[in-house]
């Protein structure tokens, strides 16, 4: 099988200024793999790498879709494999970063995922229920199911999945010999670059960013349903959260639970995974780990 490099771990730890520096070592390419930068317009929020840091290294998945398309793991699995055969046959080495543990699963682990284009009909009688009501469906036909409660559009899909006829867990045929490298920090740590990152999106605009998609027709439904900056941003525009300072509280707290829940993801993986010491030369024990495995 080629050889697939996977740069992951939680918001916030810095995968893709690692991912960029690593792959200017090995004349590679990065296949981003989040499932909100497929979005355009959708930067500061989704923590987009810059124009400046795309052409440092070039990019794939980002900027592929309009804000409100439908855009499924099967279509992130498509483009990604996609993107992945054309670095390779230019010689060069892919780079898979992000932090979306079911998109990174589906590269990784190669999910045999269905193509069928969703029932709009089935989708509008669930759009009539409240998230709670759609989990409690869910579990009531699969008992037990790991999935966020709280993730509308997750809990959504795997109903219409089930509707369809299709697995909710998808059987797999992996493509790729991959080398896991994961990028996180001590939790204390961990919550003090939360804490700066979202200070320093706020100065750089992007309550700014998420009024202008609202003013350009983007619907609110579908930030909502993006969770996390979107969500917590729309719901201060629409003055359902009182004062900057509250939205801080709340979304800072969001997005420290966002990360311990891509955490239990990823422990999932066991021993799969080669977590970096971030307080040593994480850069150095990467590109030792790299060569080997280019090398075997």
């Amino acid at each position: 099988m080629e050889k697939l490099i996977v740069i992951l771990g939680t918001t916030a730890a810095g995968k893709s200024d690692i991912g960029i520096r690593l792959a200017q070592k090995f004349n590679g390419e990065i296949i981003s793999a989040d499932s909100r930068q497929v979005f355009r317009g959708l930067d500061l929020g989704s923590g987009k790498v810059t124009k400046e840091e795309q052409q440092m290294v070039p990019h794939h998945l980002i900027d592929v879709c309009e804000p409100g398309d439908f855009f499924s793991m099967a279509d992130f699995q498509k483009l990604g494999y996609a993107a992945i055969e054309d670095v390779l046959q230019r010689g060069k080495t892919p780079f898979l970063v992000g932090g979306t543990g079911l998109y990174v699963d589906a590269i990784t682990q190669g999910y045999q995922l269905s193509d069928k284009m969703p029932d709009l009909a089935y989708r509008a009688e669930l759009e009539k229920l409240t998230t709670p009501e759609l989990y409690a469906m869910l579990m009531e036909k699969l008992p037990g199911y790991q999935v966020d409660a709280k993730n509308r559009n997750r809990v959504m899909r795997v109903l219409e999945k089930l509707h369809d006829g299709d697995d909710a867990i998808p059987s797999r045929s992996a493509r790729y010999d991959c080398l896991l490298l994961g990028v996180n920090w001590e939790r204390e740590v961990l919550k003090k670059r939360i804490d700066e990152r979202l200070e320093k999106r706020f100065r750089m605009g992007m309550i700014d960013e998420i009024r202008g998609l609202m003013d350009k027709g983007v619907s609110t439904e579908f930030l909502l349903g993006l969770g996390l900056e979107y969500r917590y941003i729309t719901q201060y525009i629409l003055g359902d959260i009182p004062s900057m300072e509250k939205l801080t509280e709340e979304l800072g707290n969001a997005i420290k639970r966002f990360a311990r829940r891509q955490m239990t993801w990823f422990r999932r993986h066991g021993d799969d995974i080669h977590w970096l010491d971030m307080t040593c030369d994480p850069d150095g024990e990467a590109e030792a780990l790299i060569r080997a495995f280019l090398q075997k």
